[in-house]
C-alpha cells in the first residue's frame, strides 16, 4: 500500500527531510562563519607581511644608498695589490726565494 501525502508516514519522513536540511543548513552556517573568521585572518597577515615587506624593501633602499654614497667617497685610483702569482711571473725573485730553501 503507498502512503499518501496525509498519512503519518508521510508526515514522519516529511518532517526527518525538513530536519536533515535544517541540520545540514546550520552546519554549513558554522562553517561560513568559520571560513570567514579565517579569511579575515588571513588578510591581518597580507598587510602584515606586506607592511612588514615595504619596510625591508625601504630598509634595503637606504643601505644601498649608503654603500653607493660610501663608494663615491672612496680614491679614484686606488694602487692595485699584486697578487702572488703575478710577481713571480714578472721577477723571478720567487724563484730564488724557492732555490734558496731547497
Amino acid at each position: 500500500m503507498a502512503d499518501s501525502p496525509n498519512t503519518p508516514d508521510a508526515d514522519v519522513a516529511l518532517n526527518a527531510q525538513i530536519e536533515a536540511v535544517i541540520e545540514r543548513s546550520e552546519r554549513l552556517l558554522l562553517r561560513h562563519e568559520e571560513l570567514t573568521r579565517t579569511n579575515a585572518l588571513m588578510q591581518e597577515q597580507i598587510e602584515s607581511l606586506t607592511h612588514e615587506r615595504d619596510t625591508l624593501k625601504s630598509r634595503l633602499s637606504a643601505a644601498r644608498s649608503r654603500i653607493d654614497a660610501l663608494i663615491e667617497r672612496l680614491p679614484e685610483q686606488t694602487p692595485r695589490l699584486r697578487r702572488p702569482h703575478e710577481a713571480t711571473r714578472s721577477t723571478n725573485h720567487g724563484a730564488k726565494l724557492f732555490a734558496g730553501r731547497a
